[in-house]
């Protein structure tokens, strides 16, 4: 579908003709930019391949090579480092490693192994099966496992002892592989190359954990007297050497320049009209999502919201209006985390055979599952960074025909700020990944997975920071985990520690979500979903309407301590939506600097308690709130950073804080500081959250904080404090430029009402930072301006 020819040309040439001149859409779509079509640039084969893949290549009509696939080809098999090919959405990266791959194992001179590493099951399992296409060419067999929580017993040991490559996933390596090594002797021995793909998302905490892993990999190669190389593949970066260097502990060859031929594509910014120009709120992107939807019937699409929740409200939505329209609305599907392996596997297989024509997924499709060729991608809410919008945008136009992408702006401050400012999508280059290798719990934590694994002669480093034989010191005397014989560290307990170490700070503490059906037998229940123990309280407390594929189940009891949500269909006309609050505990002061004026910017460590209280029942469509009910759940408690201000009271006073109608104006700042931070951050919008106090425990004086939504902390808060004046200047930007005159989603924040003064309260202490001298090179540790109380925290300031 979707390249059908017209007498205007393709029908997705004719879709974008009729829209660019229908007046309705042409008055939302705020930017057009057309990417135009590009050739490619080619290379020939290596001559000195192996004959028998060079003869399976040219069986799958694979003649010549683009060249940077021949970049890479020739890196990885040359003298040197392995190499990182990051080059956009369907540029053929497999390629790039499979080749040399199977020509080390074809040549077996000396015998040679390969180990793939992918962030989820299903990225494996589609990668398995490409390979076995391409090794069932060949005349001499390879064999090539997969290696995850579903393979067998039995087969486990097939794996190890007869497979040349192992396609498997950080988790399996960590807990799986490494600290039974011995098993794996065989395969280790010959270990040629480590090809890890998707290397984009290896940022962060989960970054830092995954070349901790790398690194006790290397040292265990070492053991068995290999270096293998790596091979990286991944999305387009800013910095895509320095990212593979801090992950594999290795100089690579950066492969950026795609040379891959692409077809025209059209991305659109779309901004849905004013729905009440003086509270500045917009219709909603969900209802233009299905209005753009009607029109693309006929085109394979993929829709991505920014939640599971959102997701089920446009797959009902998507499937109702292809009932309206005569089509069956199994040709809809969603795709998101929680359903079932076997659901999403046949999704996937039904989205590549053409039996499905719309799929609604959040970002779990942004990476490079194999979901065949798709012609539109309509991305439901700004991402939230500019490799995403690329990676979602980049899933059409696989076909080297005309494509498009659809931006579809939501109300909130972020969205609107690129909405004023679209050249941000096309002029700017992409986000830097970061990872911290030697965060020192994360390298403690993998330390003892390495002592496990092998002895540590004293004089051996493990990362970089804190000497390698203080941390084994500790462990030893503080923690008895280790025994130090002379200059070598022994594990000296029974414990696995692999097990107790999470690689991205998730919990695993799943909720299984069971239907009770009628059986044969009577009431029977069946295995449903799944929802991680975070997500139980705002999606599956008693009364909750949890949508799974466009259909609506209700919550009838939980049981909470046996981790088990029990469900019944019903036909509902409404959805749930639970309100949550979140207190936050100072628990340590890292950094400070004073902005001038009073004011004082802080960083450091704090606990955050969120509790939901009660849900509201919004009726589909309408939005109407058709009544509460109360939920009761155990709260939340996380330990994080943050970055956080502190306002003198006279500052607040003066803003009109206090005052009856503007106490909410501290919130109404976090709100606008929340929605653009992630643009200059480099993060998921639902990384960083805000809190107001107005008058702080620790302080007793107004602060703002605005902390890391992840176990631990990612750097967000650090970085916001190094950084927090372009922010600053961004936020002022936004609030200028926005219509509303007592503010909305697009700014501060929904408007409490006609008579509050949040939004003028919000500009005051805005104004206030700003005209407080530049920021960062205030920047101090905390240590040398100001002395800590005895549990770390701060002594409250006189007000």
């Amino acid at each position: 579908m979707g390249t059908r020819s017209h007498a205007g040309g393709t029908e997705m040439e004719v879709l974008l003709d009729e829209l660019r001149r229908d007046p309705t859409w042409r008055e939302r779509f705020i930017h057009w930019e057309t990417i135009v079509s590009s050739p490619g640039e080619w290379a020939a084969w290596p001559e000195d391949l192996h004959p028998d893949l060079m003869a399976a290549l040219a069986d799958r009509g694979l003649d010549r090579l683009y060249a940077h696939q021949r970049d890479a080809i020739d890196h990885a098999r040359g003298d040197g480092g392995g190499f990182i090919a990051a080059t956009p959405t369907a540029s053929g990266k497999t390629l790039c490693y499979n080749v040399p791959v199977l020509d080390a194992i074809l040549r077996r001179d000396p015998a040679a192994s390969a180990l793939y590493l992918f962030p989820t099951k299903a990225l494996s399992q589609d990668q398995v099966a490409e390979l076995t296409d391409l090794i069932a060419r060949l005349p001499r067999e390879v064999v090539a496992y997969t290696y995850d929580g579903d393979t067998p017993p039995a087969v486990r040991r097939n794996v190890r002892d007869r497979g040349d490559i192992v396609v498997t996933n950080p988790y399996m390596l960590h807990a799986g592989i490494l600290p039974n090594h011995p098993k794996w002797g065989d395969f280790l021995r010959r270990l040629r190359y480590v090809v890890i793909d998707e290397v984009h998302v290896y940022k962060g905490i989960f970054g830092g954990n995954m070349a901790n892993v790398l690194r006790r990999l290397r040292r265990i190669c070492a053991h068995y007297g290999v270096r293998p190389k790596f091979l990286l593949a991944s999305a387009t970066l800013r910095n895509p050497g320095e990212l593979a260097r801090r992950l594999t502990g290795e100089t690579v060859q950066v492969v950026r320049e795609s040379g891959a031929p692409r077809g025209e594509k059209h991305f659109i910014v779309v901004n849905p009209p004013l729905a009440n120009a003086e509270a500045g709120v917009r219709m909603s992107p969900l209802e233009e999502a299905r209005r753009l939807a009607i029109r693309l019937m006929g085109v394979k699409t993929i829709f991505f919201a920014r939640s599971r929740t959102r997701v089920e409200l446009l797959v009902k939505y998507l499937k109702d209006a292809y009932v309206r329209a005569g089509k069956s609305p199994d040709l809809v599907r969603g795709y998101r985390g929680g359903y079932l392996p076997k659901l999403r596997r046949q999704i996937e297989a039904d989205l590549r055979s053409g039996a499905v024509q719309a799929v609604v997924s959040t970002n779990a499709l942004e990476l490079g599952v194999d979901i065949g060729s798709l012609d539109a991608a309509v991305l439901v809410g700004y991402p939230g960074t500019l490799a995403s919008t690329w990676q979602q945008a980049g899933r059409a136009g696989r076909r080297r025909t005309t494509s498009a992408a659809f931006l579809i702006l939501s109300n909130q401050a972020m969205d609107q700020y690129v909405g004023d400012h679209p050249s941000y999508l096309f002029r700017t280059p992409k986000e830097r990944a970061i990872l911290d290798a030697d965060n020192l719990v994360v390298r403690a934590n993998h330390l003892k997975c390495a002592a496990f694994e092998l002895p540590f002669p004293g004089d051996e480093a493990f990362g970089e920071g804190v000497e390698t034989r203080r941390i084994l010191d500790h462990l030893a005397v503080e923690a008895g985990l280790v025994h130090r014989a002379g200059s070598t560290y022994h594990w000296a307990t029974d414990a696995y520690p692999a097990e107790d170490v999470s690689l991205n700070a998730a919990d695993v503490d799943n909720f299984v979500i069971m239907e009770r059906v009628s059986g044969v037998r009577g009431i029977e229940f069946r295995t449903l979903a799944e929802v991680d123990r975070p997500s139980a309280m705002t999606s599956i407390y008693p009364g909750a309407i949890y949508g799974h594929q466009g259909v609506q189940f209700q919550v009838a009891t939980l049981d909470y301590d046996g981790r088990r949500a029990y469900v019944q269909r019903i036909d509902s006309d409404y959805y749930t939506d639970a309100q949550v609050s979140t207190d936050v505990r100072v628990t340590r002061v890292d950094r400070e600097a004073d902005r001038g004026g009073g004011t004082i910017a802080r960083f450091g460590g704090v606990v955050t308690k969120t509790q939901a209280g009660i849900y509201k029942k919004i009726r589909y469509y309408t939005n109407e709130n058709l009544g509460a009910g109360e939920i009761s759940m155990p709260a939340e408690e996380m330990d994080t950073t943050a970055w956080w201000i502190v306002f003198p009271s006279q500052v607040a006073a003066e803003a009109g804080l206090y005052e009856a109608d503007g106490g909410g104006g501290l919130g109404a700042l976090g709100n606008l500081l929340r929605g653009v931070a992630p643009l200059y951050l480099g993060c998921d919008p639902a990384d960083l959250r805000a809190v107001a106090q107005v008058r702080a425990p620790n302080y007793r004086a107004p602060a703002l904080f605005l902390y890391d939504a992840i176990p631990g902390g990612v750097g967000l808060g650090e970085a916001l404090f190094l950084g927090e004046h372009e922010v600053l200047e961004a936020a002022r930007d936004r609030l200028e430029r926005c219509p509303c005159t007592v503010g909305c989603p697009g700014c501060v924040g929904p408007s409490r009402g006609e008579k509050t003064r949040d939004k003028a309260v919000a500009a005051a202490l805005l104004g206030h930072l700003l005209a407080t001298g530049e920021t960062a090179g205030a920047a101090k540790s905390a240590g040398a301006v100001m002395s800590t109380g005895a549990d770390g925290v701060a002594p409250v300031e006189s007000t």
